[in-house]
């Protein structure tokens, strides 16, 4: 019998592409939200449930029978601990694709005890931002137990983002009241700098090529890396391009079949100790697009025990890096 996954914001942007994505991948979708209107348009043959963070009983009802939760509702600072509570009560796998630096801390700092105890795997920002960066970031330490740098370089040819991208990026900025974050000296700082970000280039492999980026754009990497390597300094980086769109506000356009837009991306990670550096890279099409394989793929190794611990954990850390990312193909591509 097939296994059922809940899919909570099964109707926005990010989530249309896990629903397809676990119909593939031979699990049964149950398609769960707050808009009953949206949730319906979206069945055709699919169940749904309404269900609501406002409601802890809404959503207790919504998980019975299922064997997983994926969230893709953000923000995540409101919709991360109400699902996550109600995984742990059903003593389900939960997974997120949250790229909200803040709730990410959150989940970390909140739900680690409780989650181990209760053996339930619980892995934030299994996405794009955060999940991907950290699993190239261990793949490439490889046997080393410790860095001096890691350097996440992020070669967008635009960012056309979503409305929950927006909304996300409102509440963190929020949050932070005006100030910067970075991951620096082992632990992440929040400081206050009146200057624009800095502007540097960056030499991305053929054919993305030298790039103009910005320095101290920071992703949720600096949670999800350091949370279980220890690297003294997590740094990530933007095409300037890419920020420049983000800061622009236009939603994605799809170009194909699967709903993707003609966006690319690579992903180039580099980390050093002492003289000696390590890089691998990763390609592909869609940043929202492929945080599908990636949830789908976390979920299809929790539930069949290819995992390496429970509780709140990273990609990194709870998966065998280099045989997830290897699982990816072909919607990644990575190279050493």
């Amino acid at each position: 019998m097939s296994q059922s996954v809940a899919v909570f914001g099964a109707y926005g942007h990010t989530g249309r592409f896990v629903v397809t994505k676990l119909s593939e991948r031979g699990f049964v979708p149950l398609l769960l939200g707050r808009d009953e209107g949206k949730l319906r348009a979206l069945a055709e043959s699919l169940e749904y449930r309404v269900a609501s963070v406002d409601e802890p009983a809404s959503l207790d009802r919504a998980l019975t029978g299922t064997d997983a939760v994926i969230n893709c509702a953000g923000p995540f600072a409101s919709t991360a601990a109400p699902v996550i509570e109600a995984a742990l009560r059903a003593r389900i796998p939960y997974v997120d694709v949250a790229a909200e630096i803040e709730a990410n801390v959150d989940t970390f700092t909140h739900f680690a005890e409780r989650a181990r105890t209760a053996s339930v795997a619980v892995v934030p920002a299994m996405a794009f931002f955060g999940g991907l960066g950290d699993l190239l970031v261990t793949a490439a330490m490889g046997d080393w137990t410790s860095a001096d740098e890691a350097h996440i370089a992020y070669g967008l040819s635009s960012w056309h983002p979503t409305a929950g991208t927006l909304a996300a990026g409102t509440v963190s900025r929020e949050r932070r009241g005006g100030r910067r974050v970075r991951y620096t000296g082992g632990r992440l700082e929040y400081y206050v700098d009146e200057h624009d970000l800095p502007r540097m280039e960056w030499d991305f492999p053929e054919p993305l090529g030298r790039r103009s980026v910005f320095g101290e754009f920071t992703m949720t990497d600096v949670v999800t890396v350091p949370s279980h390597l220890v690297i003294s300094e997590v740094r990530t980086y933007m095409t300037a391009d890419a920020a420049t769109g983000l800061a622009a506000g236009n939603a994605p356009v799809a170009i194909d079949a699967l709903g993707r837009s003609a966006q690319t991306f690579t992903v180039d990670v580099i980390v050093r100790s002492g003289d000696t550096q390590r890089r691998v890279v990763a390609s592909g099409q869609d940043i929202y697009a492929v945080s599908a394989p990636l949830a789908v793929e976390a979920v299809r190794r929790i539930l069949t025990g290819q995992t390496r611990t429970s509780g709140v954990a990273s990609a990194g850390e709870i998966f065998d890096a280099p045989d997830f990312l290897r699982a990816l193909s072909p919607s990644i591509s990575v190279e050493p």
